[in-house]
Formats: C-alpha cells, structure tokens, sequence
C-alpha cells in the first residue's frame, strides 16, 4: 500500500510533473526541481523526450506488434497522452494495468486515467521492490491475462534503484511471469554524455531524500539479456525511430538510454 501523503519532502513523480510543466507538485518538489536544474539544466529536456519515447515505443507495440496488453509501472502523475490513450486510439480494447506508489498518483490515476468503453483500465498501489506483489495483485489479475503476451513498461524508473536493489533481479521476475511474445520497454537516465553535470543533479537530490544510480549504455542493455531486441536496439532515445519533425536536441541534453525487446 501506498505511504501517508508527505507534501513536506519532494517525491520524483511529483518532480517529474513539474518538469513536464504539470500542477501536481507542491513546494518541496519545486524547490528540489529548481535546485537541479540550476547544476543541470538539461535535467529539464530529459523527461519531455521520455514522454516522446513513451509515445513512439506504445505506438509501435499496438500498431505493429500487435500487443494488446500493457503493464505500466512508476505510472507517474497523469500527463496526456498517456498510454492507455495511445494504445487504443491503435485499438480500443486494449488493457493497460497502471502501478504505482505514491498517494497522489494513485489518486489523480483513479480520477482522470478513463479507459475507451471498450477497452479497460486500473490502477495498482504497489511499489516495484516488490514484484511479486505487483503481479498478484487482484487488480492486475482482473485487468490482465497473463498467459497472452504483455507489454512490460519500465519507464524512467529503474534509475531511482541502486544496486543494492538488485533490479536485475526485480525485472527478470516480472518477465518470468509474462509469457513469449511479451515485451519489456525501458528507458533509463545516462550518464555517459555529461558526467559532470549529472554528478551534481545527484548530489542535489540526494540532499533532498531522492537517490539516483545512472548507468551505461551496456549496463542498461543487460535489463534486456535473453530478450530479442527490436531494431535499433538500446540506444539514446532521441535515436530510437524518431518522428520526422523531432526537436533537434543532442543525447547529452536528453540523457537516457531505451529500448525495446520481445521475449522468445
């Protein structure tokens, strides 16, 4: 279950949200936000191109994957469009699965995530440490039939694990219990492109109670061992099938690491 609301500390969904330009943050993640971005600016590019990443992966999953299934963890605060509204706008039965953690989050999910009528949504309090309450919860369970293929959706969240919480470990067991033809998506804050200055939005945050583990493109890549990556493979998002018209930005300013992978 959720913890207590904490206005008074900075949580990285609400961060996040302001990041993105929401109104679902308070004092304290502002402050933390603007504190970052004063040692990183490019702290701010980062989670718009997530969302664009987001947006391109889903849309490829149900239009040319055919997945109809998605499970979508550290949901984060609710920023349209979001991907049950990406998924069935491909196909409108479509059934996304939202998890996450944070009061707040599960609140705003509940109020504003509305399923199309002929597809399904829900929204499941439990936090990504532990997966083997994930996948049993019953709103899981009732939402998603775990014996037809799922899409797997880590996004901009494994980065908040340190080692010691082995989330190698936390990703295999969600995929073990997915079938073949499942999917796992991922993205992932870098540090290859500007040590320096993510050094510093680190120290910045972890000062405020929120820790962070950046990792290398072939330590991000080992998420996806055993799995068939889709072409590019895992690379700077910004390279993974952009759009035409996508803003010219470079992976330093981006940062993160993503891919796509089917299970065999």
């Amino acid at each position: 279950m959720a913890d207590p609301l904490d206005i008074d500390r900075p949580h990285p969904a609400r961060v996040y949200d302001f990041l993105l330009g929401g109104k679902d943050n308070f004092p304290a993640d502002r402050a933390a936000a603007a504190q970052g971005l004063k040692v990183n600016p490019n702290a701010a590019t980062a989670p718009r191109q997530n969302r664009a990443f987001m947006q391109r992966t889903v849309r490829f999953l149900a239009a040319e994957a055919g997945v109809r299934q998605f499970l979508d963890i550290g949901t984060g605060l609710p920023t349209s469009p979001n991907v049950h509204q990406v998924a069935q706008s491909i196909d409108p039965t479509a059934r996304v699965a939202y998890v996450d953690s944070d009061p707040i989050v599960l609140t705003h999910a509940r109020a504003l995530l509305t399923s199309h009528p002929e597809g399904r949504t829900a929204y499941v309090d439990a936090d990504l440490h532990r997966p083997e309450e994930i996948l049993g919860a019953p709103a899981l369970r009732d939402t998603l039939d775990l014996d037809k293929p799922v899409a797997l959706l880590l996004f901009a969240i494994l980065h908040f694990f340190e080692d010691d919480d082995d989330p190698y470990r936390i990703v295999d067991t969600l995929l073990g219990a997915l079938p073949s033809g499942s999917y796992l998506v991922l993205s992932h804050v870098t540090n290859d492109h500007d040590p320096e200055g993510w050094a510093r939005f680190d120290a910045v945050m972890r000062r405020q109670g929120i820790r962070s583990r950046f990792r290398s493109q072939a330590e991000v890549a080992r998420f996806f061992t055993g799995l068939d990556l889709v072409d590019p493979g895992v690379v700077p998002i910004l390279r993974w099938r952009p759009e035409p018209e996508a803003e010219a930005l470079t992976d330093a300013q981006v940062a993160l690491y993503g891919g796509v992978a089917r299970k065999p």
